[in-house]
């Protein structure tokens, strides 16, 4: 049986509708799995007309916030748009925490828009762990070449290096489920040194020693296949070379500099720690150049068909 999935529209001022219509228009994504397209009508409508594409046959929409009488204009920050791109994604976390959707797909969503609204939302991730009742969650950036699970993400560096010896264990063990639910079977983890040359035996600084390898100790301890702390200018070149199937950086950039250089276009965002499966195009909004029909599918199309694999993996696990 295909797996159901829930794909939010993001932001209706935005490329999300654009970029979920094309994304389905291909026949191999949409026959990948059953749609409902978690958004509105007159905006998907839109986005049909100017792409001259349609939805697949099946195609469910469903619209758990504003109803607009027509499509918002385009490129323009309004909090009827962030109100109605949160409801979006609380309504695709309810079809995946109730059993009518097996996975969520989002597509990109505006901060400020939302702040607008009279919400304080700080990204997708922390909203949708909220609605799900978890609190320790984390980022992995995947693309059919590497994987990389974050100690953390959306902090200044200066705080980025407060290493915590507990979170760095927990992220290698979200990291080490997050390769086995796509399917890799004997995970190989690379965990990155914060400070250069992994501190040079504390000749740059001693989190290395003190914080990563206590915690790289306690990951062996459960039987995980993880090594390290190792350079951070030199694990990813080995882990897209066959080396690691999935590397632990320390803070954002460590992390997602590598992955974009290597394939943006098919990098997606996958949310550790979830009861549900939730994977997200890694771009934004793109207000300069939405309603033009410029916006590139791609990475849709691999959110979409690694959420797909995931639901797969999640519910025959011995069969993917």
């Amino acid at each position: 049986m295909k797996p159901r999935l829930a794909v939010t529209m993001g932001d209706p001022a935005g490329v999300g509708a654009e970029v979920v219509v094309k994304a389905l228009a291909d026949p191999q994504t949409a026959g990948l799995a059953s749609w409902r397209i978690v958004g509105d009508e007159s905006v998907l409508g839109r986005a049909r007309r100017i792409t001259g594409l349609d939805l697949p046959d099946g195609a469910e929409i469903v619209n758990p916030g504003r109803v607009f009488s027509e499509a918002p204009a385009f490129g323009e920050l309004s909090a009827e748009c962030g109100e109605a791109a949160v409801a979006y994604i609380k309504g695709a976390t309810d079809l995946c925490l109730q059993g009518e959707a097996d996975a969520m797909v989002t597509a990109p969503v505006n901060k400020e828009a939302v702040t607008m609204s009279g919400m304080a939302f700080t990204g997708h991730t922390e909203y949708i762990a909220e609605l799900c009742g978890v609190e320790d969650t984390r980022m992995l950036l995947a693309n059919e070449r590497l994987r990389v699970a974050h100690v953390s993400t959306h902090l200044s560096l200066r705080r980025a290096c407060d290493l915590d010896q507990g979170r760095i264990l927990r992220t290698i063990e979200l990291g080490n489920e997050a390769a086995l639910a796509l399917g890799i079977t004997k995970p190989r983890i690379a965990v990155c040194g914060l400070n250069p040359h992994a501190g040079e035996h504390g000749l740059f600084g001693d989190e290395d020693a003190e914080r990563i390898v206590p915690a790289i100790a306690a990951a062996q301890d459960k039987g995980i296949d993880c090594r390290g702390p190792l350079p951070a200018d030199t694990v990813f070149l080995k882990a897209v070379r066959g080396h690691y199937d999935l590397v632990v950086a320390m803070y954002h950039d460590q992390g997602h500099i590598p992955m974009k250089l290597l394939d943006f276009e098919h990098t997606v965002n996958i949310s550790l720690g979830l009861p549900i499966i939730r994977t997200s195009v890694d771009h934004g909004t793109a207000f300069d150049i939405a309603g033009k029909n410029l916006a590139d599918p791609t990475n849709m199309k691999a959110a979409m068909g690694l959420a797909c694999r995931m639901a797969r993996q999640k519910a025959s696990p011995d069969t993917v």
